[in-house]
Parts: C-alpha cells; structure tokens; sequence
C-alpha cells in the first residue's frame, strides 16, 4: 500500500566494503549451552550453499551470515572504526549493491541483513556471482532509508530497511495501527544477546531456541533467513528493552547458534513502544520474496 513518508528528503549515498574472511579462534571449539565441543563454519566469507529464504536452524554452524558478508575495514585517523561503523549504521536491508573489483565486477545484489559484534553487513548475489567473487572483493553500497518516517504513523519508528523494500511488504491499516505480514511472532523472553544495546541502527539480537516446547509452540524450528518476524512486549525505539505492549519488527539475518544466549539474529526494521503494529501471520514475509531474490522456491 501507499504509506505517507519523508522518502523526499532521504540522502542516498556511498558506503563500501570488502569480502571478509571467516574467523574463528585458537582453540576452534564451540562450547554448546548443553556442554558439547563443537567445530563448524561461523561468521564471514563467501557462502555458496547458505542464502536468504533457505533455513535459518538446521545447518552444523554458528551464526553463519548468508551470501556474502563484507567489512571496511579502512581506518580514519581518530576515528578507526569510523568507516566500518559508517557501513553498519547507513546500509539498510534492500539497498543496491554492486561489486566493483574483480572478476565479479559489476554484479548486483542486495542488502539483506546487519550482525553485531562481528560487524559485518550481509549481501545476496546469485549463484553465478557467487562463483566468480574472491575474499577482499570490494563491494559498494547505495546506502538509502535511514531517517525513514511513516507521516501518519508517528509511534512507529522505522530503521534499517529501504523505503522501496517496505512498500512491497504486505502492510495495511487498521484504525491507528500499523498491520505487518510476518511468519512468526515470537515472545521477547526468548530473545538473548543483542540485549543491552544502546541503539538499533546496526547489528542484531538473538532468538534463543533452547527450550523445545518454547520453540514447538511458536513454530520456531521453520524459521527462515530472511523472514520477517515479529516479536511482542520488545521496544527498540532506544535499544533493546522488555517492554509490555511494545512490538519490534525485525528481519532473520543469521542462522541458529549452539551458544547459550545466542540463536538466529534478528536486524530490527519498525517498532512501537506503545504496541502500534500488529503482526498477522503470511508464510510469504520473506525479503527474498519481496525482493525475487530466489524465484526457484516454492512461496
């Protein structure tokens, strides 16, 4: 539908980024909430197998980041993580991205996704360019959304997304709520690190999926990247806080995580500390979906 915004007014500009290495620390185990060692592939490269709208829980890794994921890791004197920050904050799931080095140069994608603490910014390119990219690619971004504002809606804060990605979603209007298509609603008592943050402009927070009844009764085995979720008594107006009536509308960026207080991440999109969105569920609220970046599943 037609939602009334400031788009007008919105600076597009360049961040960019280069094709990070996984990591992984010496020694390589994993310790599992259940006291398991465990070693498998976690945050950064190139993903070939693992991509927005392919599940978000059932792989052997941890917090693995679908498609590509990219760091600036350029330093600017006073300010070190200054450009890095730049590309975490500005960047917004459903930007344009074009890959300007190397033999993939000149391919398109999009953004799909923020993870904290790592920092990194998600990017889905089809198969072919999958191929072709290289670690230390650099790829740059047609930052666009933030500073967002639903006119009408001055109790939703909007973050995050591309103004072009949230008039494809599937939202409409009841009285003076917001009503947002997602594929689950999930209670905040769930959700664990990301918490304590002081803003929500970048990174993510975590769906604990350690308690089976929690995860059978809110259906949280069928979570997928990319979906977009929403999650009750949550406010992230001002950071990550409890808050009853508060509802936080995010996007799945990561896959599931053995750690305790980890779990599939979440980058938020639109919240309402005074409850001004309401979920409905539709198995189709996917970015993926909306953005047709995998036309070979069956929605």
């Amino acid at each position: 539908m037609n939602l009334r915004t400031n788009v007008d007014r919105l600076v597009k500009v360049s961040v960019i980024g280069e094709v990070a290495s996984p990591v992984l620390r010496y020694p390589p185990y994993n310790i599992s909430a259940f006291g398991q060692l465990i070693v498998c592939p976690g945050v950064g490269g190139i993903r070939y197998n693992v991509r927005v709208g392919d599940s978000a829980v059932n792989w052997v890794a941890d917090h693995v980041e679908p498609g590509v994921s990219i760091k600036n890791l350029s330093s600017y004197p006073g300010n070190p993580e200054g450009p890095n920050n730049a590309l975490n904050v500005l960047s917004c799931i459903g930007n344009e991205a074009r890959v300007i080095s190397g033999e993939a140069k000149g391919a398109i994608g999009y953004v799909t996704g923020k993870h904290g603490g790592i920092e990194h910014v998600m990017v889905d390119f089809p198969p072919e360019v999958l191929e072709k990219l290289v670690i230390g690619d650099k790829v740059q971004i047609k930052a666009f959304g933030q500073g967002l504002k639903l006119l009408d809606f001055p109790e939703v804060t909007v973050m995050n997304i591309d103004p072009s990605l949230l008039m494809k979603m599937d939202i409409s209007v009841e009285g003076e709520c917001l009503v947002v298509g997602v594929t689950h609603v999930i209670p905040a008592g769930v959700m664990g690190s990301g918490l304590g943050s002081n803003q929500t402009y970048s990174g993510d927070y975590d769906i604990t999926l350690f308690d089976d009844e929690t995860v059978k009764k809110h259906n949280l085995s069928t979570l997928r990247l990319g979906d977009i979720v929403a999650i009750m008594d949550a406010d992230s107006t001002y950071g990550r806080i409890y808050r009853r009536g508060a509802v936080t509308i995010g996007v799945v960026v990561h896959t599931n995580s053995y750690i305790a207080g980890h779990g599939p991440g979440v980058t938020t999109i639109l919240t309402s500390s005074t409850g001004k969105i309401k979920p409905v569920i539709n198995s189709k609220a996917n970015i993926a979906y909306y953005l047709n970046l995998r036309p070979e599943l069956n929605w």
